[in-house]
């Protein structure tokens, strides 16, 4: 186990892409939390919210910034598709004087990518997926500043870990 204080992992990448997977090894390396927001947002759901909206993100905020200020690392694991929450994320890492590292999660092989969306194990109980076509309709926005993209298409979870502990340094 590695310890990166006060570093923000912040992913971002369409469901099925590897994220979660990839987040949850990152936190376990690194000894830092793993901030899901799927989990956030169903137990909103399952405590009566409804139509959750930003509340997840905003919620993952509050506790991600309370983790970074008691000097916790973070890996913020959510689709993260919208300048706003990628902003947000930022923001985040900012006020609680921590540095930020912005990993795009990609799998380039459609048909890899849509097998994953289509036989994925549900981790997070009451969670439903989204379909291949929810996934391809997905608004995202382009980027407009640089951030690492992990290719997980084809690789193993190790190289795609080894590929962003090699960026922190």
């Amino acid at each position: 186990m590695i310890a990166h204080p006060k570093l923000l992992i912040a992913l971002a990448g369409l469901p099925g892409s590897g994220k979660s997977t990839l987040a949850r090894a990152l936190a376990q390396r690194l000894g830092a939390m793993w901030l899901r927001i799927d989990t956030i947002e169903q137990a909103m759901r399952d405590g009566g919210v409804g139509e959750v909206g930003p509340a997840g993100y905003l919620v993952g905020y509050g506790i991600a910034e309370t983790n970074l200020l008691l000097g916790h690392g973070v890996v913020a694991d959510s689709v993260n598709s919208l300048t706003i929450t990628r902003d947000a994320w930022r923001d985040v890492a900012a006020r609680a004087g921590a540095r930020c590292v912005e990993v795009e999660v990609v799998c380039a092989d459609p048909v890899e990518h849509r097998r994953r969306v289509e036989t994925r194990v549900v981790e997070v109980a009451g969670l439903v997926p989204p379909t291949w076509d929810a996934v391809l309709a997905r608004e995202w926005d382009g980027w407009t500043r640089p951030r690492m993209v992990v290719d997980t298409a084809g690789r193993d979870l190790e190289a795609c870990v080894a590929q962003v502990l090699a960026r922190l340094g």
